[in-house]
């Protein structure tokens, strides 16, 4: 499994705009979106492309244009819709697809309630979006479900994640596939609740409002 942490100041900038605690969700939701296109660029590097013959105003030109199978992005419901314009801002031609998916606090015990995917994942290019990593377990049963469909290429976008939910992840998936990782910040621990720490704090409230 590869973990890709790009260095870049313009994504230090605004992951610190979205951990301050001061930061409303107007704001929140419009820097997730724009730091997600700068993490798309990375997780994007390796997308298959082929040779296409063009005709300039001045001459023919050799190019590369995007290859098919179209990539597939997945965005885990609620908070991974947040980073959905920055991903297909970049990639307008990808296919999306949902995952529905809620964590016991408790026994963090994943159960998926909705799934609107492909029938068949074989040679597409997959992209997962969810904005924290933390114990690793949403991220595990997401893409094991997408094994299940015959993916076999997947990258997983996150704005933070925590040191034990990326140890988790490489354990249990990463092996299994060409499993990647793309991640703003990773952060040392979790506290007794589960959370990241520092982290940002629960994405899905700061994105739409905490939902009684």
């Amino acid at each position: 499994m590869e973990i890709i942490v790009p260095d870049h100041p313009l994504i230090a900038h605004k992951l610190s705009v979205l951990r301050d605690r001061r930061t409303n969700s107007a704001t929140f939701r419009a820097i997730v979106s724009e730091l997600m296109t700068l993490l798309a660029y990375e997780a994007t590097r390796t997308v298959t492309v082929e040779p296409v013959t063009i005709e300039t105003p001045i001459a023919t030109a050799q190019g590369r244009t995007l290859a098919g199978p179209r990539p597939v992005v997945v965005p885990i419901l609620r908070a991974g819709l947040g980073m959905l314009d920055g991903m297909t801002e970049l990639l307008p031609t990808a296919e999306v697809g949902f995952l529905g998916m809620q964590r016991d606090d408790d026994t963090l015990k994943i159960t998926t309630y909705a799934n609107r995917l492909p029938e068949n994942l074989a040679d597409r290019q997959c992209f997962i979006l969810d904005p924290m990593l933390a114990t690793g377990s949403t991220i595990i049963t997401a893409v094991e479900f997408l094994l299940g469909m015959g993916a076999r290429d997947v990258t997983v976008v996150s704005l933070v994640a925590a040191a034990p939910g990326l140890t988790a992840v490489e354990e249990a998936v990463g092996h299994r596939a060409n499993v990647t990782i793309v991640v703003a910040a990773v952060d040392p621990e979790l506290n007794e609740r589960n959370y990241i720490v520092p982290g940002l704090g629960d994405a899905g409230d700061r994105l739409y409002g905490i939902v009684k």
